[in-house]
């Protein structure tokens, strides 16, 4: 794409860092010549479950060089416990992202199935290069999002702000990790996958991958197919899109999904009296937003302001989780009938708080910014990006702003990038889709299973849930446990070989504050210990 014309002039002195120029207070990388190290283990010092065991794997920094600089990747596992001559080796556990941990995985995967299927595997979890606990750990502005952060719509005129801002994080980036940066691709994690293969002594390798996991699933499956004995993929992120492309989906999606909690809001009307009709409950949802660009809220000491930015980031997520309906449709009505704003405090300390810098968003943008050649000119995405907002005015400038860096990253369009997705030399790989599911839409599993000509492809028709196993939905969990069990496949002969029903509506009910629950800590209740783990 052409090159962004009449930014501001500090974006222009940006991009001598973006070009290469890196100063001389950049992070200096570790030492070279390190041999590629073996798996040793401890006990993780885990209370809940003692006896999930942790270690430190050595892996190189640039496979084309595997002599040269190593970094470490933290891993996990689960050992299995039943008798050895019914083990079935170890799965490799990734729940998205790009750049989420999966350490939490073992205990709770294995946990969902039966135990006479999960106690004949090793259950791995991993934190994927530059995040968490792997080292080193990249860090650009801890304070990205700091609250209050500038308005997303555009036409509130804070889009130079976030030009600034997008700007400043890429070359914050550049400037410590231009070392690192350009080794952060799916394909690259995919090689650290088979490292951590190589360190087990597997031969084979199961896995299960959600959200962008299914992206690295399918590229270890691309590069290392003889290696594959099971593989898993919940809700799919297509082979072949764009990035850039692939958030304009999730921007119609999203869009739906907010239609769909506004009509279930307005059929309780008795409960949250926001109105009997969707587009008035969308009226208020907006009528709330606008009443934070003049009086921002209080969250916590920690977590400053809710405003308007806050406010979105608070309530997409309901894209991802229906669950969180009642709580979502709970703070409307507190706000604007009760001049209440605890429940909205709770919900965005909860879902959309930003925590301590795990490495997540730099790990995302060195995927999703490298792997594809973004446009760079602000005057495209700005034409382009209000055509989308004219139909999807509920998530477009919310998601672009989020992945703006991409404007301006270092490194783009690198040939060791997404792959060419084939099944060749792979076994069956069974896939799981939500139809509704708004962060890896229904498209991206019909073009993965064209591209994996053996796979299975179960769809739950209606479904919206962002990675759709492990909800108590047995049509689902008992078809990736008959996998698991013994390679048992779905049987249907058409293009969909199974079809699972949705789970209901969430019951309507108005959430009301507890002491408790003011303290809660960003991320979603101890009941449900999935973060959104997924693409954004």
């Amino acid at each position: 794409m052409r090159r962004a014309r009449g930014l501001i002039s500090a974006v222009v002195a940006i991009g001598g860092v973006l070009a290469g120029i890196t100063p001389a207070s950049a992070s200096v990388p570790p030492s070279e010549g390190a041999r590629q190290g073996a798996l040793t283990w401890n006990s993780c010092h885990d209370a809940t479950t003692p006896a999930l065991q942790c270690a430190m794997l050595d892996v190189p920094l640039d496979y084309a060089h595997p002599n040269g600089t190593k970094i470490k990747i933290k891993v996990n596992r689960l050992p299995a416990t039943a008798p050895k001559n019914q083990r079935q080796g170890p799965i490799l556990l990734n729940p998205g992202g790009p750049g989420d941990s999966g350490l939490w995985m073992p205990a709770y995967i294995s946990g969902k199935i039966p135990q006479d299927v999960a106690s004949t595997y090793d259950w791995i979890g991993f934190d994927p290069r530059g995040t968490n606990a792997s080292d080193p750990h990249v860090t650009c502005d801890a304070h990205y999002f700091d609250a209050e952060r500038p308005d997303y719509q555009v036409s509130k005129g804070t889009s130079q702000a976030w030009l600034e801002k997008s700007a400043k994080y890429a070359a914050d980036c550049a400037a410590n990790w231009s070392w690192f940066l350009p080794h952060m691709t799916t394909v690259d994690n995919a090689r650290d996958m088979d490292g951590i293969r190589r360190a087990l002594g597997a031969q084979k390798i199961n896995f299960y991958g959600g959200s962008w996991g299914t992206s690295l699933g399918s590229t270890y499956g691309r590069l290392f197919p003889s290696h594959v004995r099971r593989m898993v993929l919940d809700s799919i992120v297509g082979p072949t899109i764009t990035w850039y492309d692939h958030n304009i989906l999730q921007d119609k999606e999203h869009q739906r999904r907010f239609d769909a909690f506004a009509a279930w809001t307005a059929k309780a009307d008795s409960i949250y009296h926001l109105g009997t009709d969707a587009s008035t409950v969308e009226r208020k949802y907006y009528q709330v937003e606008a009443a934070l660009r003049t009086n921002p809220v209080d969250a916590t000491p920690a977590h400053g302001k809710i405003g308007p930015a806050e406010f979105e980031d608070t309530f997409y997520g309901g894209g991802y989780n229906f669950l969180r309906w009642p709580q979502m449709a709970t703070a409307l009505s507190a706000y604007l009938t009760k001049n209440d704003t605890r429940p909205l405090r709770i919900a965005y300390n909860r879902y959309a708080a930003p925590g301590a810098d795990d490495g997540t968003f730099p790990a995302y943008n060195a995927v999703q910014c490298t792997e594809n050649n973004w446009p760079r000119d602000w005057q495209f995405w700005k034409k382009d990006q209000a055509k989308v907002n004219a139909i999807a005015p509920f998530y477009t400038y919310n998601n672009m702003w989020y992945n703006a860096a991409c404007m301006f990253w270092p490194y783009q369009g690198n040939q060791d990038g997404r792959l060419k997705i084939t099944g060749k030399g792979l076994p069956p790989v069974l896939l799981f889709q939500a139809t509704e599911d708004a962060a890896t839409p229904y498209p991206g599993a019909i073009a993965m299973h064209k591209a994996l000509p053996g796979s299975k492809l179960v769809v739950q028709k209606g479904g919206s849930f962002h990675e759709i196993l492990f909800h108590g939905n047995s049509c689902l969990d008992d078809t990736f446990t008959a996998y698991l069990r013994d390679g048992r496949l779905p049987t249907g002969k058409g293009f969909v070989a199974k079809t699972c029903a949705p789970e209901p509506d969430p019951a309507p009910v108005y959430v009301t504050p507890s002491p408790t629950a003011m303290k809660a800590e960003p991320g979603l209740p101890a009941t449900d210990p999935q973060v959104i783990h997924g693409i954004r």
